[in-house]
């Protein structure tokens, strides 16, 4: 994924498109995968693309985002 990419979420049906306007790194509590009691000190950053999603800017984690084939 590059900045200028349009990409959706992975996990929604029919989410809609979204704008990727910057890379940045942060920290993610995955409350599936390490339970509800937050330590972060457990976990290192990872990278998440702020999209624009209408006039909203959003910090996403890039692992929850898939790619929008521009093709179609």
């Amino acid at each position: 994924m590059k900045m200028g990419d349009l990409v959706k979420l992975k996990a929604v049906e029919d989410s809609r498109a979204g704008l990727i306007v910057e890379f940045v790194e942060k920290k993610c509590w995955r409350t599936d995968v390490f339970g509800n009691k937050v330590d972060w000190g457990k976990i290192e950053p990872e990278p998440h693309a702020v999209v624009l999603f209408r006039n909203d800017r959003l910090s996403i984690p890039v692992i929850d985002l898939e790619l929008i084939d521009e093709g179609r």
